[in-house]
């Protein structure tokens, strides 16, 4: 139990950049590249929308394994498994639908 406290202290930063990611998804793929422009680039909805399924992704599996280190029920941590699985693969899936409906 105290691992998974200790755990959650040291990912409090790395909460609030995928919160911040999914929140201004712009600005954080700009971050610390911005010398590089001189004008503001203009992202498209792909990129937009794949930099805010990363950062869903990143919290969500956080968090799970997180539970998972509290959780001793096997058949819990395999339905929170099996859940974020079906999760990454339909979002993926949604994701790309465009390219693979070709």
């Amino acid at each position: 139990m105290a691992d998974a406290l200790l755990y959650f202290i040291f990912m409090i930063p790395v909460y609030g950049v995928l919160i911040w990611s999914y929140l201004c998804p712009e600005e954080s793929m700009l971050f610390g590249e911005r010398w590089m422009y001189k004008e503001e680039p203009e992202f498209s909805e792909d990129a937009i929308r794949y930099t805010r399924f990363a950062a869903s992704v990143g919290i969500f599996g956080i968090t799970m394994i997180l539970v998972l280190f509290v959780i001793e029920n096997r058949l819990i941590k395999f339905f929170i498994i099996l859940g974020f699985t079906i999760y990454v693969v339909i979002g993926g899936y949604k994701l790309l639908k465009k390219y693979l409906d070709l």
